[in-house]
Order: C-alpha cells, then structure tokens, then sequence
C-alpha cells in the first residue's frame, strides 16, 4: 500500500511537465485500482491548488469533476491521533506539521510507501518510506532494487517491468 501526497496528484492536473504528468497519472491509476491511499488534507490542498494557484486556475466545476474522478482512491480517517502523531513527526524529524500530517497519515493507512517530491528520498518516517518518483530513472530504479532485496519494492514500474 502507498500514499500519495499532494504534489503528486497536481502534476496529474499540469501539463508543463510531461515527464512528471505521465508519472503522476501512473500512480493515480494504480491508487484508483486499491494499491494507494490519500487523506481528506490531500484532496483539500489539491482543490485549493487548483482553484488558486494553477495558471489559468481551474473553475469550481472543473475542480469537482477532479476530485470525482479520484473519489475510487481510498480516504484514510483523520482524527486527532493523527495531529497528535504529526507532532510527532515535527519533533522526530524536523519536518513541517502539514509534511507531518502527510507522514501521520501515511502511516495510519498501512503504507510502506509515501510517494512525495518533498521531504528526504529513502527517509524512513515511522516505517513509511518517502520515494520521490520523480527523480530520475536510474535513482529510482536503484531503490527499489535496494528494497526489493528484503522483500519491499517502492516505486513506479522500471521501463519495461509490469505494473
């Protein structure tokens, strides 16, 4: 089970980076079919970026038909052992709160995997691995092999690998 954070789901939706959209809309596919997970945070920063930060921004209904079509992906439950745990991460990793929410909910959804462009790649946070799947090919090939050794395997499918 993997995570995937905000940035991720706004490059699905920007089209300025083709290589970063195509990976992006890889690993919403596969959270769309059970494999990952978001936080109500996730969905809600998603909007608010695209309703004010995206160039043109999006309309309120282009906004919904977005968040319509991610609906499938499973919403891990919020509550306040999840801002308490985000405190955590603040002060066991020096991380910001929001990024401390993210990794909160990571982990109260069972995920091995948090895949984010922010944060340390290969950084363990309370056993949830950060993959920033945008790094390129070699960098992220070269950590799932080093992980697919103990049985975890992280990260979007090498060219020419089944997803």
């Amino acid at each position: 089970m993997f995570f995937l954070d905000t940035n991720i789901l706004v490059y699905a939706w920007d089209a300025k980076d083709q290589r970063k959209q195509s990976i992006a809309r890889n690993l919403i596919r596969r959270a769309l079919v059970g494999e990952g997970v978001v936080s109500q945070q996730v969905l809600g920063e998603l909007a608010a970026v695209l309703l004010h930060r995206m160039k043109p921004a999006g309309p309120a209904s282009e906004v919904l038909l977005a968040l319509d079509s991610l609906a499938s992906i499973r919403l891990v439950p919020s509550g306040a052992g999840v801002v308490r745990r985000a405190m955590e991460a603040v002060t066991s990793f020096g991380i910001h709160f929001y990024d401390g929410l993210v990794v909160a909910s990571a982990e109260r959804g069972g995920c091995a995997t948090l895949y984010s462009e922010d944060l340390n790649h290969g950084q363990s946070y309370f056993g949830v691995e950060l993959v920033n799947p945008f790094l390129p090919d070699d960098a992220v090939a070269s950590h799932q092999r080093r992980n697919s050794r103990v049985g975890v395997v992280v990260g979007p499918p090498a060219p020419g690998e089944a997803a």
